[in-house]
């Protein structure tokens, strides 16, 4: 097995991938991951399956609905109630 492992600022593991020795690592993907909890850790949100850089996020499920109008004044885009979707935010 061949492991790849994204340890944070914080000296803890963020990440850890593993693959098959017989399977080539998917470097696109490890990018995708760093800019994914790079945002993350800087703004309240999530990122979906197959997010890429400058896509649509999620608002966190910890930032209340009051929080999140402080946040995103311009509101949000909301097909079920706990899935609030706005567009990434900028450094």
């Amino acid at each position: 097995m061949r492991n790849v492992f994204v340890v944070g600022p914080d000296k803890r593991i963020k990440l850890i991938i593993v693959y098959p020795m017989t399977t080539g690592r998917n470097f696109d993907e490890v990018l995708r991951v760093i800019d994914s909890l790079q945002l993350t850790a800087k703004h309240k949100v999530s990122t979906p399956v197959n997010w890429k850089q400058g896509e649509d996020v999620i608002i966190a499920g910890s930032v209340s609905d009051d929080d999140a109008k402080k946040i995103y004044p311009m509101g949000w885009k909301a097909p079920r109630p706990y899935l609030r979707i706005v567009p990434q935010p900028r450094p």
